[in-house]
């Protein structure tokens, strides 16, 4: 090979280089507009047959079927929820009055003896004190008497087994109390016997 091909033939490779780009670079950029959406088909336009706008419709009604389920079940679960939880705490309440019942009878029988015995007799100074115990613990658990002597009469606590003919009371008032009613809170765990004057 002489100097001149030598020199000539890097030339001719660049050459053919510059050619082989420049053919290149033309189509490049053809497919690159090619492919380059028109300014005008830049806007979403979907075109929708009629059998998928339906399917569209009832995937929407199914969608909105089962949010509504959803809330439902959501809100049927909250008022279990507070439900069962109102019902634990009424529980405790009920399981507690149901065992201090038992006990009232006791109390009267307390009473009973405290009346039996005389004024001076040393038993009656000792039953009062223990009187005075259950009533205290009673009080302790939440539990109170239902006033009624000399109050208006009201079924929601007092339960009339006599009524008498008294001018010097007004209507309807307790005159004689039988039996002391007991509540606990705004449960009546026992209603007052009473005697009511018409």
């Amino acid at each position: 090979m002489s100097e001149q091909e030598k020199k000539d033939l890097p030339v001719e490779e660049s050459a053919v280089e510059e050619t082989t780009q420049n053919a290149v670079e033309p189509e490049a950029q053809g497919a690159a507009e090619d492919t380059a959406p028109a300014p005008e088909e830049a806007e979403d336009t979907v075109t929708v047959t009629r059998q998928q706008m339906q399917e569209m419709e009832q995937l929407a009604k199914a969608l909105a079927d089962s949010a509504d389920k959803y809330l439902r079940l959501a809100a049927e679960y909250d008022n279990f929820r507070k439900r069962t939880a109102k019902e634990k705490e009424g529980l405790y309440d009920t399981a507690k009055a149901d065992t201090i019942k038992p006990f009232l009878a006791v109390y009267d029988n307390l009473v009973r003896g405290v009346q039996q015995c005389g004024a001076d007799d040393p038993h009656r100074q000792g039953l009062e004190m223990i009187c005075k115990q259950f009533m205290d613990v009673l009080s302790g658990l939440g539990v109170q008497e239902i006033e009624a002597q000399d109050q208006p009469f009201d079924p929601q606590q007092h339960n009339a087994v006599m009524h008498v003919e008294d001018d010097a009371k007004p209507e309807n008032t307790v005159v004689e109390v039988f039996q002391k009613g007991f509540a606990m809170g705004d449960k009546v765990l026992r209603f007052a016997m009473v005697k009511v004057a018409n």
